[in-house]
């Protein structure tokens, strides 16, 4: 009989399964995007972002309660690509 006190968590991880992982953003060059227009996008995002409550440009109003953050987030995602770009041009130039 076991002790009660003790729970069991399972198994360790395995180690060659936690070297397999690894980061799933890949540049929107590789995909074809031309690298001025992924430039473009991420300073577009960039500028929703410093703005995003002015209502200049407001895609979806905050005061919805769920999904009127979302337009944020992916200006996020698009800051992002743009800075995934300028990381793997400087990688690739070394």
């Amino acid at each position: 009989m076991t002790d009660p006190k003790i729970i069991d968590i399972g198994n360790p991880p395995d180690q060659q399964e936690e070297t397999k992982k690894s980061f799933n953003f890949r540049p929107l060059t590789s995909y074809g995007v031309p690298r001025w227009l992924v430039f473009v996008i991420s300073a577009v995002g960039l500028l929703y972002i410093l703005n995003p409550t002015f209502g200049l440009i407001e895609f979806i109003p905050d005061n919805l309660p769920v999904i009127g953050n979302l337009d944020e987030g992916v200006a996020f995602l698009l800051v992002m690509y743009g800075v995934l770009e300028l990381m793997e041009r400087k990688r690739n130039r070394e």
